[in-house]
């Protein structure tokens, strides 16, 4: 086992992607293959004050870094060492032609079980800037995760200036508890699970938290020179508004594709997103600390974390003639703290994600679907299911009931054979169905007035969609137990956020608003509380693709779907055969 000190690796993250970018940029402009081994292992690790195991990734937490660049093949080697069955998802890789390598159990694989291993295989196509990787069961992703970070072709310069320095910033979330016994005593009693204790930066839960001082992410960094931060939210459960004291971000790329550039005090990133963001030092050593600070955005009438996460940008003073570079007078200098918006101010929210458009060059051309084939409408939110089982035969739900999430009023059920598997071999006959509602059943006041039937139906459906489908799907919130955001993610696809806004979509009169221009595009997006959003996507990728909130709570609750996407007529559009290596059920 791992101790938690040789976990602390996060102050040298600069040194390691400043070594990496120059190592990649040797290898010339061929396409290589990027090989890894991934041992998934429990570890101890010690934080507020208490130790715990956990499962990790070669006994580092967060895990390691996966370099590449656009265009490469990755391989990794995941060799399952924990207690628990495991997969790993590249969270926004396209995984063109390589659904195999997915990851969602239940999805595209079995999970790979106590002592198995498998080997996942795909490349970057079309893709540069910051994913991630993680667990993609139960809640094992809330230490089982890393960044991706995609560099682009040899040669290819960023469109905006080159940073000096790039440093992966990970938000997360902390439980004293065990996590897998947090949701499982949740689903036993149909209520909500407990929140947690701490948010983290690069897994260190910093000054703000009692016994924490000594587990804080420093961000060392010299006057003059501009750092770009490459921004992840693996929270579990929590939107969070992200700042740096005195500095402003300047936004460059969300989801691994590049935006027209914007400055910003502050943002908002969402589980699931990641964001590139320039911040450029003070000209001259300021003698005074500056805290980065990231906290919860939530309108929930339920309890969330509501507590703050800071790390510390740290200047180098030039006349420091310490040796290891350490700050002799540091504990003297003023510390200064951002200030953070309204922990519910959506009004901001709405500002922000309306600042982010596509660059829409020649060279990075916004290719959104301006013809539609196929028109949907979902519903996302929470609903109720009669209690049973429960504990003493009583649920902890709303009236007694369970918690329950659904889109168009279906609560997703996992099987227990892969959707991609069952699909392939031509035996979907009791796997899944292909009737998932296009609409909702009964329709209602979305955003107004609940319905007085808050219980949802179980199923497992699939919406079947021809190869080269052009796609436009709303996502309408509904107030059924109270508005909320949900940051829906696209499995296997990148899609266009082609407008949003409050209140009831209207067919009629709202897309004559979209933007097909330069909408931004993304992998995960969240629907407004009491709002709506439309997104476009074309259907070139064939397989299984999963379509969940990345809310870990709401996908535990059934708010997931998934989506079946034909083999085209073409030999390069036909999904090639599983690995021999697949795990099996």
């Amino acid at each position: 086992m791992a101790s938690s000190s040789a976990l602390r690796s996060s102050a040298s993250v600069v040194v390691v992607v400043v070594v990496a970018v120059v190592l990649l940029a040797a290898m010339g402009a061929e396409a290589e293959t990027r090989k890894y081994q991934f041992d998934v292992q429990m570890t101890s690790v010690t934080r507020l004050c208490g130790t715990k195991g956990i499962v990790t990734v070669n006994g580092q937490y967060p895990g390691p870094t996966l370099f590449a660049r656009e265009g490469d093949h990755v391989e990794v080697n995941v060799v399952n060492r924990s207690p628990y069955n495991i997969s790993i998802h590249w969270h926004g890789v396209r995984q063109l032609l390589s659904g195999w390598a997915d990851g969602p159990s239940y999805i595209t694989q079995c999970p790979i079980q106590p002592g198995q291993s498998y080997v996942y295989r795909y490349q970057i196509v079309g893709q540069r800037g910051t994913l991630w990787w993680h667990a993609h069961i139960s809640w094992l992703r809330a230490t089982v995760y890393g960044p991706i970070v995609i560099l682009p072709p040899a040669g290819v310069p960023y469109p905006f200036p080159a940073p000096d320095e790039e440093v992966p910033v990970m938000f997360g979330e902390w439980w004293r508890n065990d996590t897998e016994a947090v949701i499982a005593q949740a689903l036993q009693t149909g209520g909500g699970p407990n929140v947690s204790d701490a948010y983290t930066i690069n897994g260190l839960t910093g000054p703000l938290y009692n016994c924490s001082a000594q587990d804080t992410f420093k961000l060392k960094v010299k006057p003059g020179k501009t750092y770009m931060l490459r921004l992840i939210n693996a929270a579990l459960n929590d939107e969070l508004f992200f700042s740096v004291a005195n500095h402003t971000l300047t936004v460059v790329d969300v989801d691994a594709l590049y935006v027209k550039p914007f400055t910003v005090d502050t943002l908002i990133i969402a589980p699931g997103q990641t964001s590139n963001v320039l911040l450029a030092t003070k000209p001259t050593y300021p003698g005074a600390i500056y805290y980065m600070e990231a906290r919860p955005y939530t309108n929930t009438q339920g309890t969330f974390d509501n507590t703050t996460v800071a790390g510390v940008l740290e200047y180098e003073d030039p006349s420091s003639s310490s040796s290891s570079g350490e700050n002799q007078s540091n504990s003297n200098l003023p510390v200064f703290a951002p200030t953070l918006p309204p922990i519910n101010d959506t009004s901001f929210v709405a500002n922000y994600t309306a600042k982010l458009r596509s660059l829409a060059s020649a060279e990075y051309p916004a290719a959104v679907p301006q013809d539609v084939d196929r028109r949907f409408f979902f519903t996302v939110g929470l609903g109720t299911h009669p209690c049973a089982g429960g504990v003493n035969g009583t649920c902890q739900g709303p009236n007694g009931s369970r918690f329950a999430a659904s889109i168009n009023n279906v609560s997703f059920v996992l099987p227990t054979t892969a959707l991609l598997q069952a699909h392939f071999a031509g035996r979907s006959n009791g796997v899944y169905a292909t009737n998932f509602p296009a609409f909702p059943p009964t329709p209602f006041n979305y955003a107004g007035t609940p319905p007085n039937n808050t219980n949802v139906m179980n199923g497992t459906k699939v919406a079947v969609l021809p190869f080269g489908t052009s796609v436009e799907l709303v996502l309408q919130d509904t107030s059924i137990l109270g508005a909320e955001s949900h940051p829906l993610h696209l499995h296997g696809f990148n899609f266009f956020v082609v407008g949003q806004g409050f209140g009831n979509f209207d067919p009629t009169n709202d897309p004559a608003k979209f933007n097909l221009v330069d909408p931004v595009e993304r992998n995960t997006v969240g629907v407004p509380a009491g709002g709506w959003v439309a997104i476009r996507f074309r259907a070139d990728n064939p397989g299984v693709w999963f379509m969940h909130c990345h809310l870990e709570v709401h996908m535990s609750w059934g708010l997931k779907m998934a989506w079946l996407v034909l083999d085209g007529s073409l030999p390069n559009q036909k999904l090639p055969p599983p690995p021999l290596d697949l795990p099996q059920c």
